[in-house]
């Protein structure tokens, strides 16, 4: 034993200052390739890929028990029940004041050279499209056949093109001659209605302008028109009949939906006020286009609050699915009619009137609903375009709401006022997001994922609640920077680094090495004491 230790020990003796430094200097890179590497995998997936290994891999190994597999039926239930409204809350839904694809997000990838949508985005309205804008009898149809095809394509010009084939085809078959009486030799020219759907596309991605989108959607409305009126006379015949009058429903609806909201943009308000209220009393039970939302931002531009509070009367009924624009819009109303005269300063000192305490309530609601709304609003995080499609209470439904309403906020004096003044007060109501909800069902876990996927790289995706960074990501941080404090110190003071490691050696070292030391070297002292000659006194003595 003492043979191996006084190995190490004279080992230890006779190492250099450089071998510290190198020690040190590969430590420190070492570390910090590992602490590069978990910040990069916790950025992407929200965890520490130490973390995740030890949990997946050696937890089993070590006899580590899962606890859902030790609960009884009941709580499997409670768990299930959970799990589905965990994946109900975190359902992608289709933003209703989505922009136009050519005349406004092409036009920002022409400006910026960014492309503002992702291609899951874009992929979800592929889908959406082909629900909507086709059926099971459109291969009947060369036109409609076409469009079909047309909206699986992922090639903007491919599609441009089969619009464009789509109404040429239909233009070229629209000409049917049919005998006026029968069995006479007079003929007439019936022209054949012509494709809803390739307009919609030419409207939504190759028009350049939002005045040139509502020419071409005022042509789809004067087809789409036609093919509705038709198909209703029909939709009792058949199961065929039934699902294409469906189709020219939802062609119909989306028009003049589209309609309105290019009416809305060339400012023409009131016009598209009065658009969107008979599209809604004509299609009352057509709720997934959520027109409402847009009717509330419209009436909210004309500063009708009255209207925009009898929406809500309408809408924000405990029965019905929330959004940002329901609770924030009803925040917004009841903070206008405080917000002018409130002064956090003179709240404190007198307390909060009944009117206030109902804006601070509301606000408190709508901040629990989607919490990443005030940054925006506050103008704390910056904007970028609205996607296509919205997560609601995540960070997309944030950005769509603020996007459109920051200046009816603007408008209300002293609302942003009394948003940043109580905003966060929410937080200290609901101890922990994740377990316990106050107002609505806890905020659900999956909407990061789900917003990466639908906003666009550029965007730094808020995230709520705030995570913690992991244990090993701190670990390897302080490692790491110790390391290279130590190379550091190595190198500009290497005998005094050199003096410090022997003495943490000496300080760590075990008692029976340090024991065994120090009778080493009395017996080195005995025996030079042996070969040195005898003093002077002794001599004289003999």
């Amino acid at each position: 034993m003492f043979g191996t230790e006084s190995s190490l020990s004279m080992f230890l003796n006779t190492l250099t200052p450089k071998f510290y430094v190198a020690l040190t200097g590969t430590s420190s890179l070492i570390s910090g390739l590992i602490l590069i590497f978990e910040w990069w995998y916790f950025r992407k997936y929200g965890t520490s890929f130490i973390e995740q290994v030890s949990v997946s891999h050696l937890r089993p190994l070590l006899g580590g028990v899962d606890n859902n597999s030790s609960n009884n039926s009941n709580s499997s239930n409670g768990d299930s029940d959970s799990n589905r409204q965990s994946v109900s809350e975190c359902k992608v839904w289709r933003n209703p004041l989505n922009l136009f694809r050519g005349a406004e997000y092409n036009r920002y990838t022409w400006v910026t050279g960014r492309e503002p949508l992702t291609y899951y985005d874009m992929n979800l309205s592929a889908q959406d499209h082909q629900t909507f804008f086709t059926c099971d009898s459109d291969h009947l149809r060369p036109a409609d056949a076409i469009m079909q095809k047309a909206w699986r394509e992922r090639n903007p010009q491919a599609r441009i093109s089969a619009a464009h084939e789509a109404l040429e085809i239909n233009e070229i078959r629209s000409r049917v001659e049919v005998p006026l009486i029968a069995s006479s030799t007079i003929w007439e020219i019936k022209l054949l209605p012509k494709c809803a759907t390739a307009y919609i596309l030419l409207a939504e991605e190759e028009a350049t302008t939002i005045a040139e989108a509502e020419k071409l959607f005022k042509q789809a409305l004067k087809a789409g028109d036609g093919c509705y009126r038709r198909s209703q006379q029909l939709q009792h015949h058949g199961s065929q009949y039934e699902a294409q009058h469906r189709r020219d429903t939802n062609v119909l609806v989306y028009i003049k939906r589209r309609l309105a909201m290019c009416a809305r943009r060339l400012g023409r308000t009131r016009e598209a006020v009065k658009m969107m209220r008979d599209l809604m009393k004509e299609f009352p039970l057509l709720s997934m286009f959520n027109i409402h939302e847009n009717l509330l931002e419209a009436l909210l531009e004309l500063q009708a609050y009255a209207d925009v509070q009898a929406v809500l009367a309408k809408y924000d009924d405990i029965s019905l699915p929330k959004s940002a624009t329901i609770c924030y819009t009803a925040a917004l109303l009841k903070a206008r009619a405080v917000s002018d005269k409130f002064s956090p300063e003179a709240a404190s000192r007198r307390g909060l009137s009944t009117a206030e305490m109902n804006a601070v309530e509301a606000i408190h609601r709508a901040v629990e609903f989607n919490p990443h709304v005030p940054k925006y609003l506050l103008e704390m995080k910056s904007l970028i375009l609205p996607p296509e499609h919205i997560l609601k209470r995540g960070d997309s439904e944030a950005i769509a709401y603020a996007f459109f309403h920051l200046a009816h906020w603007k408008r209300v004096e002293g609302a942003l006022n009394l948003l940043h003044c109580t905003w966060e007060g929410t937080f200290r109501m609901i101890p922990y997001p994740l377990e316990k909800g106050h107002l609505f069902y806890p905020y659900p876990i999956c909407t990061e994922t789900a917003d990466r996927e639908l906003l666009p790289s550029f965007h730094e995706v808020s995230v709520y609640p705030k995570k913690e960074l992991p244990f090993f990501i701190l670990f390897t941080a302080g490692l790491c920077s110790f390391t290279a404090m130590l190379a550091l110190l190595t190198h500009q003071f290497p005998e005094l680094m050199g003096v410090f490691a022997k003495a943490m050696t000496d300080a760590f070292c075990p008692a029976e090495l340090r024991d065994w030391d120090c009778r080493r070297l009395f017996m080195c002292v005995e025996a030079e004491l042996e070969i040195l000659p005898a003093p002077p006194s002794q001599h004289f003595q003999n």
